[in-house]
């Protein structure tokens, strides 16, 4: 069903993963959408097989927000649907050990880079737009060698749900989305190896209770419902997507 049809739709971080396949299920819905990612050659990939717009723009520098901000305006005047997708997972270290360095990279895209795109994107926002961030489970979980990635996400959620409640007077809404465990490329960026990165992911599913690791598809199919008119009442909310695994 085409429930989307003429919104105008940007994914942050939409040449891999999550953001890919929301992409695919926005666009299959019939919004025309618009990816972005930091690896040219990626993005343009993507935006091919997706038959969807890319554009080049990391989302830590201001710079390509601000010409982001700018192809959007002049190339369709408004933006319905925001999804801040991108983000770094990383290797991490105990707080002891960890350096400005890491803490700046971390942060200056998954805090910094999401909180400086929606404020760019505001005024390009029309009453009935939907803006969603991704942001992790790990955001109310301590786990040791984590702080900064928690951190980052914690503090996603928090201004989450401060521009729900700055933007709910013109109708716009404002929600997150918390997986767990999901196979994506960001897990294949963490410097393991196949054979860990599969031990990983059995140790973890049998933790869970619906005994299975989640899936990009998962993810977008949530993000796609936020966007559409029959989730107009939903804004400030957190959806866990992690098969129990929180419970």
């Amino acid at each position: 069903m085409k429930t989307l049809q003429n919104k105008i739709a940007l994914v942050t971080g939409g040449n891999s993963g999550i953001g890919y396949a929301a992409a695919r299920v926005l666009a299959e819905r019939g919004a025309t959408v618009v990816i972005t990612g930091r690896r040219r050659e990626a993005v343009e990939t993507a935006a091919r097989e997706l038959g969807v717009f890319g554009f080049t723009a990391d989302q830590a520098v201001l710079e390509d927000t601000n010409a982001l901000v700018q192809y959007i305006r002049e190339q369709f005047g408004r933006l319905d649907i925001l999804f801040i997708n991108a983000g770094i997972a990383g290797g991490g270290s105990n707080i002891e050990n960890t350096t400005a360095e890491y803490f700046d990279t971390m942060m200056n895209i998954n805090f910094r880079g999401a909180y400086f795109t929606l404020n760019r994107f505001i005024p390009l926002l029309p009453e009935g737009a939907s803006v969603v961030f991704l942001s992790s489970i790990v955001a109310q979980m301590y786990a040791p060698q984590s702080s900064v990635y928690q951190a980052s996400k914690a503090a996603l959620n928090s201004i989450a749900k401060t521009a729900a409640a700055e933007l709910a007077t013109r109708k716009i809404r404002v929600n997150i989305v918390s997986p767990g465990p999901t196979r994506t490329e960001v897990l294949n960026k963490s410097g393991l190896s196949e054979a860990q990165l599969q031990q990983v992911f059995d140790h973890l599913t049998e933790r869970i209770p619906l005994k299975k690791i989640g899936t990009a598809d998962d993810v977008a199919g949530l993000v796609a419902y936020l966007s559409e008119d029959q989730a107009g009442f939903i804004t400030g909310s957190e959806f866990v997507i992690d098969g129990g695994l929180t419970l």
